[in-house]
């Protein structure tokens, strides 16, 4: 919507601009009202360029005969909010659908107002071919095994988490193999313990037999399934709630999930997640009560050849996700890392396509990582935005393990629950220009693959 805006103690009236994203959790309600969430930039010549604007949207064009909009935005870091209703008018539906005037108020002071248009002529195609439409995410679905009983497959269900009062890591790794060569699938897998002064404390679990889960993966006396992770290896016991906070993330494509036509594919049930309960090790006992992190799936032909991946919890909701690895199918290991990148950030999921940041072009320029140890990094750049990641596994805090691919051939794993990422997100506005940036000193989840 574009317009004008007139400020008190202001002599003129300046330019105005809302590019603005509405997300609803229903379908509108014709007869009722459907409440709807807000993200976007606002734009005042000379006064204010905010691309991090939210608010909430009322809709209720026959019950109430209204369209409102309550946005709030930052000016030289001072607070302001838009106050402005659409009255839906019968007999002139196009201009009272199209025409919103609007009060501008600083910490419940009016400072200003203003109206603003909807361009007809040249915003409704791109706006009607905007509206998504997307099915329900069944968390509970995302946990049940995707294995039918085909030879050569890999499903892997894994947790990671941070008590942030103590600064511990903790993976839980439950794994199903089923060999390329036709012998009987197992189960297995590992739980770890990154505690801040002290060595890593690992073990691994062997399962006598896979029997399916459509829970998730349920096997002897350990289990994986939504909201619960239970079981014991060696001298570590665990017994966890995990509550999501999160819609499911979708690292690689969310087709790659339905379809596996990729070598493997990577997703998050819950994006985000916290962890209570008790995980002992030794003669000790760590309790804990919400801390923070992630349950991930996934599902293919075996490990890469060469891989790292990384989960940030950014905290207020913000949560980075990647994958970037080198295939080891014949036409594809001569390639570069691809790099399949997830951010989170203020109610949006960037880029808005996961394929954008792993296949040819992604805008102007291409997603590229430099795998290694203890520092590993990557950058790119989608539209007017671009990214740089830079991820430090200290060698204290990082624990190797062996992985046996359906093949029969091997990988190693180097995992660190204490790991330090530095994370800086930049926009174009006539130059680069800083639009957030995250430090995280021991409380990211990253590991890196070799064979």
């Amino acid at each position: 919507m574009i317009g004008m805006v007139r400020l008190n103690g202001d002599g003129h009236s300046r330019t105005m601009r809302l590019d603005l994203r509405i997300s609803a959790d229903h379908v509108l309600k014709p007869f009722g009202t459907t409440s709807a969430r807000i993200t976007g930039r606002v734009r005042i010549a000379g006064h204010t360029d905010d691309p991090d604007v939210n608010g909430q949207l009322e809709i209720s064009p026959l019950t109430a005969r209204r369209i409102r909009y309550q946005v709030r935005f930052v000016a030289d870091g001072r607070q302001f909010s838009l106050d402005g209703w659409k009255s839906v008018n019968p007999r002139r539906p196009v201009r009272s659908m199209t025409f919103l005037p609007f009060t501008l108020y600083e910490n419940g002071t009016q400072v200003g107002a203003g109206e603003l248009r909807f361009p007809v002529a040249t915003g409704l195609v791109p706006f009607l071919a905007s509206f998504r439409f997307p099915k329900a995410a069944n968390s509970e679905s995302f946990m049940a095994s995707r294995w039918k009983g085909e030879a050569g497959r890999t499903e892997v269900w894994y947790t990671t988490a941070t008590d942030l009062e103590t600064g511990t890591g903790l993976w839980l790794h439950h794994e199903l193999v089923a060999p390329a060569d036709g012998t009987e699938p197992y189960a297995h897998g590992w739980a770890a313990v990154f505690p801040p002064d002290e060595p890593v404390q690992h073990a691994r679990f062997q399962a006598s037999k896979w029997s399916g889960g459509q829970q998730g993966f349920v096997v002897d006396n350990v289990s994986a399934t939504l909201g619960r992770l239970t079981g014991a290896a060696g001298e570590l016991r665990w017994d966890l709630t995990e509550q999501g906070a999160a819609a499911p993330l979708f690292t690689f494509p969310r087709w790659s999930w339905r379809h596996p036509l990729l070598p493997a594919a990577q997703m998050l049930p819950k994006a985000q997640a916290s962890y209570s309960g008790t995980i002992s090790y030794g003669n000790k006992t760590l309790q804990l009560d919400g801390a923070p992190g992630a349950s991930a799936r996934i599902y293919g032909h075996g490990n890469a050849q060469t891989w790292a991946w990384l989960h940030a919890d950014l905290g207020e909701g913000d949560v980075l996700e990647i994958v970037t690895a080198v295939s080891r199918r014949p036409m594809l290991r001569w390639l570069p890392p691809l790099v399949f990148l997830r951010l989170h950030t203020a109610g949006r999921t960037w880029p808005r396509r996961a394929e954008r940041t792993a296949f040819g072009w992604a805008g102007l320029g291409r997603f590229s990582s430099t795998i290694g140890l203890p520092r590993w990094t990557v950058t790119g750049r989608v539209g007017l935005r671009r990214i740089r990641v830079e991820v430090t596994q200290p060698d204290d805090g990082t624990l190797a393990l062996t992985y046996t691919d359906p093949d029969g051939s091997g990988a190693v794993c180097r995992n660190s629950e204490r790991a330090d990422a530095q994370v800086l997100l930049e926009c174009w506005r006539g130059g680069w220009r800083t639009e957030k940036q995250w430090t995280l000193a021991g409380t990211a989840h990253a590991e890196v693959g070799t064979r």
